[in-house]
C-alpha cells in the first residue's frame, strides 16, 4: 500500500483549525504596511475596540464592572447588528452562523420538531445549555424531540419564539455554570438581553426565496421605546411567513393495485413527486415588551413576551395500495400533514436596588408557559372506515415554570488589592407539564395517519418543585490576578438533591498574554416530559418507516422492556483559555475544554421486531412496530477547542473587519449500561442502546467548524462576506453496511448595504451563495430515492441558495 507523506500543506487541509490558527496569527503580518504602529493606534482605532473589549458583561459574573476582555469563561457577546444582518432573523441561524462551536440542524418530517428546531453548543444535547432573558431563566418548550433528529430527546427552549428586534445583545457563555444558575448549564449558557430605555426605533421589512424558487420569507419587525431611565417600556412586533421547502425526489414505486395482474394504467400519469422533503411552512407572530422605571431608591422592571406559530409540515406519503389507505377516501393515495398551532407565553417582573449598608439587592417572579396544539389534515382513521374524517384535533402538549429569586451582592474589603464580592442568593422553582387528549376519532384504533392522537391514558398533568441557594466569590485578587469560587445546592420533589461547585481564575502575564481556566461540576435534571411523555409516532430507520411506541420510564410496559426510575446528569467541566491582545485592534482567545457527563439520558434504541410487536399488541398497543423509553444508560466525554480571533484596520477611507473563529469538538461514550435482561431474552434479542443512537451522539454533528466573516464599511456603503466550513459527520445504521460519512462543505454567504439619509438603509444579500449542498445519501438509506438526504442532522440543511432584500428604517 503506498502511502503518500503528510505535507504541511495536506496537513492544513486535514485540520481547519490549523488553518484556522495560521490566519488568525497571520492576519497583521498581511496588512503591517496598511496599519498604524502597535503603540500609535489611531483615537478611532483605540475607541472602536474599547467599544468592544470593554463592554460590560453580565452572564458567568455577578460583578458589576466585569469586561468581555477579563471574562473569566470565554464568552461571545453578539450585537443587535450581527443578529438582524442575516438573510434569516431566526435567533438560531444567526448564532450557527456567528458562533463555531453552535450546531442549527434542519430536521424534517420529524413531527413537532420541523415546526421547533433544536440547536446544539459544543456538541452536546440542545436542552443542556441554559437559556436566560435579561439574566431570568426562560421556559422550555413543550415539544419533545423524538424522531432520528439532532438532540434526539431533548426538550429545549424555543429561541426562535423571540423576535430579533427585541434584542439589545446576546451574551454566550461556553462554560459550565450549574453553580451560579442551576440545571441545565452544563454546555454553558444564552443570555438575551432586550433592548431598553433609550434604544433607537426602527421598522424593518426583508423578502427572500431560494434559488429553487420555493421557501419565500416574508418579515415585518417594528421596535420602538417610549420613555426614558425614570420610565420607559420598550415593544418589539415581528411577522415572519416562511414558506415550504421540497427537496424530494420522485417516488418509482407501485401505486396502485394491479388489475387483472397487470399495472394500473394510472401508474404512467401519477405525479411522482408527492412527499414533501425540506422545511416546514410557518408563520410567526412574535410580541415582546421590555418596561422599568424609578420609584424611590429601587428599579422597577417587567418583561415577557406572547409569540404564536402556525405551521404545517409533510409525513410519510401513504400509496392507494396502501394497507393505511381507504380508496373510496383517496383514490390516488395522501401526503398526510402535521398542522401545528403554537403559544409562548411569559411575563416576569421585579425589583432592584442597593440599600444603605452597600448590599445589591434584586427580587423577581417569572412565569413562562408554552403549548402546542397537533392538528392531523389531508388523513383518515382506518379502522374508522369509508366514514373516517380527514381532518383530527390530535392533541395538545404544555410546559410551564413559574421561578422566583432573591439575589444578593455586597462588595467587602478585605485588605486585598481590590474589593471582593460576595454574592448569595435563593430560587423556588415549579415546573408543570400536561398532554391533553385528542378527539376520540384521532386515537381510535390504529389512531389518525401521521400522528395518532394522544389517548386519553396518555393525558396527563404533572409537577415538580425546587429550591436552591448559591454563594459565590469573586475579586481581582491582585493587578494581575483575578478569581471566583461558587457554590450552588438544588432539592427538586422527584428525584432528590444536587450540589454543583466551580472555581475560576484569570491570570494576565503582560498587556499581551492572560490565562484563564475553570473547574466545575453541575447537573441536569430528567425534565418532566422525559419522564412521563408518551405516544405513537412514525420514525424513519435506514429510510423505512416503523410505527414507534415511546413510553413514560414508569410505565408496566417499559419496566417490562428494562426501563428504570431517571436520575439527574452529572457532569465534571476543565477549561482553559489562552488570551492575546496583540495591538488595540486585534485579539485572540483559544479556549480548550473537556466535559464529562455521567448518566447521560438519552432515548433508547427503537425496540421493534416481530416478537416487540406481538409484545405490545398483547399489552393493548395494536398495529404498533416498536417501543423506546428514557434512560440514563450512558456516560460520555466531550473534548475540544475554540478559538476566535478578531482584527481591524482602517482601509482606503474606511474600516475593514475580520473575524476568525473555529471549534473541534469530540464526544465519546466512556460507558454504556448493561442491556436489561429481559431484552436479552432469545425471544427478543434487543439492544437498548444500539448504534443509531450511538452515532448520533459521537459523530452525528460535524467534529470541526470553521467561521470567517470580513466587514467592510466606508462612508454609506457596507460590505459583508462570510465563509463557513462544516466538517465531516457521520450516520450509524442498524445494519453497518449502512453507515455513511457525509463530506466536508464550505457556504459562502455576502451582503452589501447602503444607508440613505435619515436612517433607510437597503440590502441585498444572498446565503448559501455558491448553492452548496450535503452529500446525498446513499441508495439503501434514500427511501427508493424519495429522500435524496439525510432526514435529521445536515448542519446547514438541504435548500441550497437563498437570496434576499432587506429594508430598514432607524429613527
Amino acid at each position: 500500500m503506498n502511502v503518500s507523506p503528510r505535507t504541511p500543506a495536506s496537513t492544513f487541509r486535514r485540520s481547519p483549525l490549523l488553518v484556522a490558527i495560521a490566519l488568525a496569527l497571520a492576519t497583521p503580518l498581511a496588512a503591517a504596511q496598511d496599519a498604524p504602529p502597535a503603540d500609535e493606534p489611531t483615537e478611532e482605532a483605540a475607541a472602536d475596540d474599547t467599544a468592544v473589549l470593554d463592554a460590560i458583561i453580565v452572564t458567568g459574573t455577578r460583578r458589576t464592572d466585569r469586561t468581555v476582555a477579563e471574562s473569566l469563561s470565554p464568552i461571545d457577546v453578539l450585537d443587535a447588528t450581527e443578529v438582524q444582518r442575516q438573510g434569516s432573523t431566526e435567533i438560531n441561524q444567526a448564532l450557527a452562523r456567528l458562533i463555531p462551536s453552535y450546531n442549527f440542524p434542519r430536521a424534517t418530517i420529524t413531527d413537532g420538531t420541523d415546526h421547533v428546531r433544536p440547536a446544539q453548543l459544543r456538541g452536546l444535547a440542545p436542552d443542556q445549555t441554559l437559556v436566560l432573558v435579561n439574566g431570568k431563566r426562560r421556559h422550555r418548550s413543550a415539544v419533545l424531540n423524538l424522531n432520528g433528529s439532532v438532540g434526539r430527546g431533548s426538550s429545549p427552549v424555543d429561541l426562535n419564539a423571540i423576535p430579533a428586534n427585541a434584542i439589545a445583545r446576546i451574551e454566550v457563555l461556553r462554560d459550565g455554570a450549574a453553580a451560579q444558575y442551576g440545571s441545565d448549564a452544563i454546555a454553558g449558557v444564552i443570555n438575551i438581553v432586550l433592548k431598553g430605555a433609550g434604544a433607537e426605533g426602527s421598522l424593518d421589512a426583508r423578502y427572500g426565496e431560494h434559488k429553487e424558487g420555493d421557501g419565500e420569507l416574508v418579515d415585518l419587525g417594528a421596535f420602538n421605546a417610549v420613555g426614558d431611565e425614570r420610565l420607559y417600556i420598550a415593544l418589539a412586533a415581528e411577522y415572519r411567513d416562511r414558506g415550504p421547502t421540497n427537496r424530494a425526489g420522485l417516488d418509482p414505486r407501485q401505486q396502485y393495485p394491479l388489475v387483472g395482474g397487470q399495472p394500473d394504467p394510472r401508474e404512467a400519469t401519477f405525479d411522482r413527486l408527492n412527499h414533501r422533503f425540506g422545511d416546514a411552512d410557518v408563520q410567526d407572530r412574535l410580541f415582546f415588551f421590555n418596561a422599568g422605571g424609578q420609584l424611590g431608591g429601587a428599579e422597577l422592571y417587567a418583561f415577557g413576551n406572547l409569540s404564536l406559530r402556525d405551521g404545517e409540515a409533510g409525513g410519510f406519503y401513504r400509496r392507494a395500495l396502501d394497507a393505511r389507505n381507504i380508496l373510496s377516501i383517496y383514490p390516488d393515495g395522501y401526503l398526510p400533514l402535521i398542522v401545528s398551532e403554537s403559544a409562548d407565553k411569559s411575563f416576569n417582573a421585579g425589583v432592584r436596588g442597593e440599600s444603605a449598608g452597600g448590599w445589591r439587592w434584586d427580587a423577581s417572579l417569572g412565569w413562562g408557559r408554552n403549548e402546542f396544539d397537533y392538528h392531523v389534515a389531508n388523513s383518515l382513521n382506518v379502522d374508522l372506515g369509508p366514514t373516517s374524517p380527514t381532518e383530527f384535533f390530535a392533541g395538545r402538549l404544555e410546559a410551564g415554570q413559574v421561578v422566583a429569586n432573591l439575589d444578593l451582592s455586597k462588595d467587602f474589603d478585605w485588605g486585598l488589592a481590590y474589593p471582593v464580592t460576595f454574592s448569595t442568593g435563593i430560587e423556588a422553582k415549579e415546573e408543570t407539564y400536561a398532554i391533553t387528549a385528542g378527539e376520540p376519532a384521532s386515537y381510535f384504533g390504529s389512531g389518525s395517519q401521521v400522528f395518532p392522537g394522544f389517548r386519553p391514558a396518555n393525558a396527563l398533568d404533572v409537577s415538580r418543585d425546587s429550591r436552591a441557594v448559591y454563594g459565590e466569590l469573586e475579586a481581582d485578587l491582585t493587578d494581575n490576578f483575578s478569581a471566583s469560587a461558587a457554590v450552588r445546592y438544588e432539592d427538586y420533589s422527584d428525584f432528590g438533591d444536587a450540589t454543583s461547585g466551580k472555581l475560576s481564575g484569570r491570570y494576565v502575564f503582560n498587556d499581551v498574554v492572560s490565562l484563564r481556566g475553570t473547574v466545575s461540576t453541575g447537573f441536569r435534571a430528567p425534565t418532566l416530559a422525559q419522564q412521563y411523555y408518551s405516544t405513537t409516532a412514525t420514525v424513519f430507520v435506514a429510510g423505512v418507516p416503523f410505527d414507534i411506541r415511546t413510553f413514560p420510564v414508569d410505565d408496566p410496559v417499559a419496566i417490562a422492556l428494562g426501563a428504570e426510575p431517571l436520575k439527574a446528569e452529572e457532569s465534571t467541566s476543565l477549561s482553559l483559555g489562552l488570551g492575546l491582545q496583540f495591538t488595540p485592534d486585534w485579539n485572540v482567545t483559544l479556549d480548550a475544554y473537556q466535559i464529562d457527563i455521567d448518566d447521560r439520558i438519552i432515548l433508547s434504541e427503537e425496540l421493534r421486531g416481530p416478537a416487540v410487536r406481538a409484545f405490545l399488541a398483547a399489552n393493548g398497543f395494536p398495529q404498533t412496530d416498536g417501543g423506546r423509553y428514557f434512560t440514563n444508560a450512558i456516560d460520555t466525554r466531550t473534548r475540544g477547542v475554540d478559538l476566535v480571533s478578531s482584527h481591524r484596520w482602517d482601509l482606503g477611507g474606511g474600516e475593514l473587519n475580520l473575524t476568525i473563529g473555529a471549534n473541534y469538538n469530540e464526544t465519546d461514550i466512556t460507558r454504556i449500561a448493561p442491556n436489561p435482561d429481559v431484552l436479552d431474552q432469545v425471544a427478543l434479542g434487543l439492544t437498548r442502546i444500539g448504534r443509531a443512537e450511538i452515532g448520533r451522539v459521537t459523530v452525528g454533528s460535524p467534529k470541526d467548524k470553521l467561521v470567517v466573516g470580513l466587514d467592510y464599511n466606508r462612508e454609506a456603503w457596507s460590505f459583508r462576506v462570510g465563509a463557513t466550513a462544516y466538517g465531516e459527520y457521520t450516520t450509524y445504521n442498524t445494519n453497518p453496511a449502512l453507515d455513511q460519512t457525509f463530506g466536508r462543505e464550505v457556504v459562502l454567504d455576502a451582503a452589501v448595504s447602503y444607508r440613505f439619509a435619515h436612517g433607510l438603509t437597503a440590502t441585498l444579500g444572498a446565503d448559501n451563495l455558491t448553492d452548496a449542498y450535503p452529500d446525498e445519501v446513499i441508495p439503501p438509506n434514500s427511501n427508493s430515492g424519495i429522500f435524496p438526504y439525510a432526514v435529521g442532522n445536515t448542519p446547514f440543511g438541504f435548500n441550497g441558495a437563498f437570496y434576499y432584500a432587506r429594508l430598514n428604517w432607524v429613527f
